[in-house]
């Protein structure tokens, strides 16, 4: 008599699994007890491998590698060559994620250098400019530590070339020319020392370019506005010039005694000789 255990006589199915380091055993119905099917053992498939190296316009220094299979890759040329690769080498995972590292740090160094073939940027403003380009922060920050070792970047060099500009075309006083430094993220530390370093060699002072500035802004203003600034003027159209004059000077970073300096210079100007 058949066993009773929920399916027709003769129908009774086993189900038998082991376990193999090197293969996979896959269940088998309709066979006896201890009879075991061993399934084909697993077989990666092959690597893609480099058919071609295709040059791409305009300087080869982007390559396009042709595949075996799967998209080709557009990548830099001196990637390539420090990893040796040419046609008939394998490109496996790793050496795939290897080489597109390599290739992100040619183009950081690239998009680097060529913001700097238009002018001198100090450290920060290249990095922001990078990090627009969407560069991973860890390339960024490699490669412009490798510019600054070869002396391509350069913050105090930028500083003393903007305040040398400053002096020259734009007389600004010694808070202006520390608030743009600054924004341009040249180290406080960095901004004193130039600062000082450049007017030292340029025999000025904030009283000197605030003398200069407001040199210019008399040059500008009518008679009747000079007049107002005479001491024997009326005192409230005299304080409301002033404070007009004052305000011009700060936003030009210039302070106290500069600004006292300016504004002895401007009441004792002679509207006919200005």
């Amino acid at each position: 008599m058949a066993p009773d255990v929920g399916v027709p006589a003769g129908t009774l199915r086993h189900l038998t699994v082991t376990l193999d380091e090197n293969a996979r055993w896959a269940p088998h119905r309709g066979r006896q007890a201890g009879h075991q099917r061993l399934a084909p053992p697993h077989r990666s498939m092959p690597h893609p491998v480099i058919t071609r190296l295709e040059p791409l316009r305009p300087r080869g220094l982007i390559v396009r590698l042709h595949l075996d299979r799967g998209d080709p890759l557009e990548v830099a040329l001196e990637a390539v060559e420090k990893m040796g690769l040419g046609p008939g080498d394998e490109l496996p995972g790793p050496r795939r994620d290897h080489l597109l590292e390599a290739d992100a740090r040619w183009r950081v160094r690239e998009a680097a250098l060529s913001l700097l073939s238009f002018r001198a940027r100090t450290r920060s403003e290249l990095a922001r400019k990078l990090r627009k380009k969407e560069f991973p922060s860890h390339l960024v920050d490699a490669c412009l530590d490798t510019l600054e070792e070869r002396g391509l970047v350069d913050d105090a060099a930028v500083a003393a070339a903007f305040v040398r500009d400053r002096l020259r075309f734009r007389p600004r006083g010694r808070v202006r020319l520390t608030q743009e430094l600054r924004g341009k993220g040249v180290d406080s530390n960095v901004v004193e020392r130039v600062i000082d370093d450049v007017m030292e060699q340029a025999e000025v002072t904030d009283t000197d370019l605030a003398l200069e500035v407001v040199d210019g802004w008399i040059s500008r203003q009518r008679p009747e506005v000079l007049d107002a600034l005479k001491p024997s003027a009326p005192r409230d159209g005299r304080d409301r010039i002033r404070r007009r004059l004052h305000a011009f000077l700060a936003r030009r970073g210039f302070r106290g005694e500069a600004v006292q300096a300016a504004l002895e210079r401007a009441s004792s100007r002679d509207p006919e000789t200005k």
